[in-house]
């Protein structure tokens, strides 16, 4: 992800909200018998444009949570949000997950599936409308809506760029 787009944020002055995404018991089976761990995704934001994913793995749900916490808000990433909504539609892909997120009017809600859904609510958009296509494995959609929003472009910057009004790009 060499993106221009993402940036980095430090996680120690904002508050976040945790949302466990989904959570596995993962059997090794040995000669001595079984062996019971669990993996867990967990999205964490600060619904203010700002989130992050990470995975945890431990012998306790609780631990697996609370280390999937501490890997999110160390892959932490600004999203641009407009009025409650996305700047503008986009794609995103990783591996087999393919995901497509376009902005809604006011009053719209949140319109997408499970891990998604974690993800855009922990940004703080309200309004959007989305779709994820191929694998429905969590793991994947989490990274491809990651992947989407940190192709986001800020429409204040476009506007910069281009030298025109912010009306011009943005009619809202």
């Amino acid at each position: 992800m060499t993106n221009a787009n993402i940036k980095r944020v430090k996680s120690s002055e904002i508050e976040f909200k945790d949302r466990l995404v989904s959570i596995q018991r993962v059997t090794k089976v040995t000669k001595g018998g079984r062996t019971f761990s669990f993996s867990a995704i967990v999205v964490v934001g600060n619904e203010n444009g700002v989130v992050g994913y990470g995975l945890g793995k431990a012998k306790e749900v609780t631990s697996a949570i609370a280390k999937g916490i501490d890997d999110a808000k160390k892959h932490l990433v600004k999203v641009p949000v407009l009025k409650g909504t996305l700047p503008h539609q986009q794609m995103g892909k990783y591996s087999g997950a393919k995901v497509y997120v376009q902005p809604a009017a006011p009053g719209t809600g949140v319109i997408a599936g499970g891990a998604m859904r974690a993800v855009l609510e922990s940004v703080g958009v309200k309004d959007v409308l989305a779709k994820s296509k191929g694998s429905s494995n969590p793991h994947s959609v989490v990274k491809a809506t990651i992947d989407a929003l940190t192709k986001m472009r800020d429409p204040y910057t476009v506007a910069q760029l281009r030298g025109v009004e912010l009306d011009t790009v943005f009619n809202g």
